[in-house]
């Protein structure tokens, strides 16, 4: 039996106006959030068009997909997801004339995208984690849906049917953990790296931290918890008490002390030529579907939005300074540099935020624009919730 994707009905009139405007195709990306059980799909995301393209120059063969195009936009909207949501798959809206190659091209889709944005991650996904992506295909002119998975961990996978099933108010009462974590990494510059290896010097020292946090202990609203038991049990009568749909959890993260262990510590000493440090205070969330959740899918999706976040904002960092500055490690002497501040911006109908980041300088105006880019949503400015003080 295949999977199922319960979807919010508003990425069914989202689809359906696509398909009404751009012939004679469209890719794009769904997002959403993988259970055991089931998946949910909250948002579906048009590829944005090439400048060239929109000279009304619409290609009109699958072929000419832009593998590489689709990729990087399913990197950057990844960065814009808060923990617990994912790129879940790819979709393609053609005319019955290219139905035929749209599964080719879906297929070929949904192992490229997988591989970018994985590339870029600072973790492994388990091994008894939901692997499967959805393919949709959509036909313009019947309206008519196919829905497939493949497995991203077999390269070799074939298409498996998948049921496809609008509901609405899919995501309007999930759970919302949210924690602040204070980070103080101290990363050393090796004197044997040459200067381009700085970028690769910080993912080294920020891979060794994201294990620290993998370690971590997560009180939550106060308790320690079971890993297996029920997210929701004890959290019921807050419902009450809410305003909003929103149930948000409060999240302290404890940073364990080295553990005594019976094997023998080594040091290593190497010459440093310099270090970066790492310092301030991150705000963290994760959503959580309502759907029987246990408490290890929280933790771990919180854990990820920890790790991604840093990682993200020093990836960010590092382009804007290529772009304005020219990378060079003479730069960086006894600077500070402040990361861009982490921004969330609501969904309507939903429960959930989408994320963002913005740098001290960067106006409400060049924010809404990218969000347009990017996740096709208009963006009031007064919506534009800046999570963090200005000198994280």
């Amino acid at each position: 039996m295949g999977r199922t994707y319960i979807v919010e009905e508003a990425v069914g009139r989202y689809l359906s106006d696509l398909s009404a405007k751009l012939k004679p195709f469209v890719t794009g990306l769904l997002i959403g959030q993988c259970s055991s059980q089931r998946d949910y799909v909250i948002r579906a995301v048009r590829t944005p068009p090439k400048e060239e393209q929109n000279e009304n120059n619409n290609p009109s063969k699958l072929a000419s997909i832009d593998e590489e195009w689709v990729t990087a936009h399913a990197s950057q909207v990844s960065r814009m997801l808060p923990g617990g949501l994912l790129v879940l798959g790819v979709f393609i809206i053609a005319t019955p004339e290219l139905a035929k190659d749209s599964q080719n091209a879906l297929r070929k889709l949904i192992f490229s995208v997988e591989k970018s944005v994985m590339k870029r991650r600072l973790w492994k996904p388990r091994e008894d984690e939901v692997s499967d992506r959805a393919s949709l295909q959509v036909c313009s002119t019947t309206k008519k849906i196919v829905c497939r998975t493949y497995d991203v961990q077999d390269p070799k996978s074939s298409a498996k049917p998948a049921d496809w099933k609008y509901q609405s108010a899919v995501s309007a009462c999930w759970l919302a953990l949210d924690c602040t974590v204070n980070v103080n990494i101290h990363i050393p510059l090796l004197a044997t790296s040459p200067n381009h290896d700085l970028e690769k010097n910080i993912k080294n020292g920020l891979n060794r931290w994201s294990k620290q946090i993998e370690d971590c202990v997560f009180l939550i609203n106060g308790q320690i918890k079971d890993n297996d038991a029920e997210l929701l049990e004890g959290l019921k009568k807050l419902r009450g008490n809410t305003q909003s749909s929103t149930q948000f959890s409060d999240v302290k993260v404890l940073t364990q002390l080295s553990q005594v262990s019976s094997h023998r510590s080594t040091a290593t000493v190497q010459v440093c030529s310099g270090s970066v440090n790492l310092k301030g205070a991150v705000k963290c969330r994760a959503y959580i579907h309502n759907n029987k959740p246990k408490v290890k899918e929280a933790i771990q999706a919180l854990k990820r939005d920890i790790i991604n976040t840093l990682s993200d904002r020093c990836e960010i960092l590092f382009e804007d300074l290529i772009i304005n500055e020219g990378l060079d490690k003479k730069n960086f002497e006894r600077e500070y540099r402040v990361l861009p501040q982490r921004l969330f911006v609501p969904v309507a109908g939903s429960s959930v935020m989408l994320s963002d980041y913005k740098f001290r300088d960067e106006a409400a105006g060049e924010i809404q624009e990218r969000f347009v880019e990017m996740l096709d949503q208009t963006v009031q400015a007064e919506d534009i919730h800046v999570a963090e003080e200005a000198n994280t």
